[in-house]
């Protein structure tokens, strides 16, 4: 179903942007304080076009965006600001058309651009090996050289004490580093069922493949 922008409120627009700058889900009072408020009417609205996911954990609601609210934020990118925008919403737009000609003449998809934040839990303690470098270490026992293509499905065989959340959180967090590369496998064909289930989802892409350069 395409969602034309028009259908959706400024706030509403703005919600999605928010979830797609933090790339996490979000709970309420945090997108509060991040963006503009999203009341019940909104929010509603957002989960019934397939936009947002929202979820009770505890007493919070989180929201976290699906693979159609990436879809969409990116079709925001190219778009003209709405009739009547005010002053600062045409300057929004007009950045978001500089960064659009930009993503689109170096082909990245906005999973490449927008990543998480590292957290405080990014940093390893010194009594183990951490699960970055358990990562580094299987790595280069199965690639043949620095900069190879290993999948997915080899490395996590390769790390049976590293769960499989942990090492998709590891992946993420090296994802951002220089060096290192994860890529969706270009023939999908070949991809069995073990491949999907070893994926790691960042953004709206299942990184089917790893490189590390050194």
């Amino acid at each position: 179903m395409k969602i034309g922008l028009d259908e959706l409120t400024g706030t509403e627009q703005a919600v999605l942007l928010v979830l797609l700058a933090e790339v996490r889900p979000v709970p309420n009072p945090e997108l509060a304080t991040l963006g503009p408020t999203l009341d019940k009417r909104g929010r509603e609205k957002l989960n019934r076009l397939g936009l947002v996911v929202t979820e009770k954990v505890g007493p919070r609601l989180v929201h976290e965006l699906t693979d159609a609210g990436w879809a969409f934020c990116r079709q925001m990118f190219a778009a003209q600001p709405p009739e009547r925008s005010s002053g600062q919403r045409k300057a929004l737009y007009t950045l978001m058309r500089s960064l659009d000609r930009y993503f689109t003449a170096a082909d990245l998809p906005l999973a490449d651009v927008f990543i998480p934040a590292p957290t405080i839990s990014d940093t390893p303690t010194a009594a183990e090996p951490s699960d970055e470098q358990q990562v580094h270490e299987a790595y280069h026992r199965l690639a043949g050289k620095a900069g190879d293509w290993v999948g997915l499905a080899q490395l996590r065989a390769e790390l049976p004490n590293v769960s499989a959340g942990e090492l998709d959180d590891t992946l993420r967090r090296m994802y951002r580093k220089d060096g290192v590369h994860l890529i969706p496998e270009e023939n999908q064909k070949v991809l069995g069922e073990h491949d999907w289930a070893a994926a790691v989802v960042i953004g709206d892409q299942h990184k089917h493949l790893i490189a590390i350069e050194a």
